[in-house]
């Protein structure tokens, strides 16, 4: 599955499934909203916003399915 920018995405929650779009592909250690994430070109992470609240996180691109 190739993601891109802008994207729409769905990943698991402990609230449930929720629902967002891609922003930014990392693919080095960097840090986002006080966490460390280690990043690397073989388990990128992306950058998400969320459809609902408009919250943005940091996922693996391996725990997001593209709709």
């Amino acid at each position: 599955m190739a993601i891109s920018e802008n994207d729409t995405v769905r990943w698991n929650t402990s609230q449930g499934e929720t629902e967002g779009t891609e922003e930014e592909k990392r693919t080095k250690e960097f840090t986002f909203d006080g966490q460390k994430f280690k990043a690397s070109e073989d388990e990128p992470y992306w950058i998400v916003k969320s459809s609902k609240t408009g919250a943005k996180a940091a996922h693996k691109e391996s725990s997001l399915t593209k709709k």
